[in-house]
């Protein structure tokens, strides 16, 4: 099953340039890739994987106007939440200068007024508040607690991609409401209030 089909078998509402945008992505992706080695998914399935995988939470997120990703890397979970959410301001931390580049001219290429992207670590941003906080393979829980504590308040989501170690880490969420979302060996772990 290609990944649109996989996409609205799970009836994700998505704008309407998102295939366009999305086609364009992967394009630019594997032109990259193989020059600056920015994502170990290397064929189109790989790379469909992860797109889905990034979208899924689409699905189950309620709407917010801010959303900060830490680690965007190549554009996961970050860029791709931005081409489906048009109506959020998406902030892209990644120290990585090639990444960031990537992230940048992908920007620019689709004209993505909702993005800004800060070649930093998360660590010398400066504070801000945001509705939701996403991040995918960067660290275990109680690190990416600590590293979102400066852009998050009472109302803010965080939302952490992980796998099964998940299981190992709910301790670290201190008592914070969470909730965890199976799909296959992911596991979206949401934390905040109101869930």
């Amino acid at each position: 099953m290609n990944l649109q089909a996989r996409i609205e078998k799970e009836n994700i509402s998505l704008p309407d340039n998102f295939f366009n945008n999305i086609a364009k992505y992967k394009a630019h992706l594997f032109k990259w890739n193989k020059i600056h080695n920015l994502t170990g998914a290397r064929d189109e399935a790989s790379v469909d994987d992860f797109i889905f995988d990034a979208l899924f939470p689409v699905s189950f997120l309620p709407a917010v106007d801010s959303l900060l990703d830490i680690g965007t890397g190549a554009g996961f979970p970050g860029m791709i939440l931005a081409l489906a959410l048009p109506c959020t301001k998406v902030t892209l931390v990644e120290p990585l200068t090639k990444r960031a580049s990537f992230l940048q001219f992908i920007k620019a290429d689709l004209g993505l007024e909702n993005v800004r992207v800060v070649k930093k670590r998360v660590e010398e941003m400066e504070s801000e508040i945001f509705d939701l906080i996403t991040s995918r393979a960067v660290t275990d829980t109680k690190m990416l607690l600590e590293l979102s504590k400066n852009f998050r308040d009472e109302h803010s989501k965080l939302l952490f991609y992980k796998g099964e170690k998940v299981f190992d880490e709910i301790e670290e969420t201190h008592g914070m409401p969470y909730k965890i979302i199976e799909r296959k060996k992911r596991h979206y772990l949401l934390i905040g209030e109101d869930l």
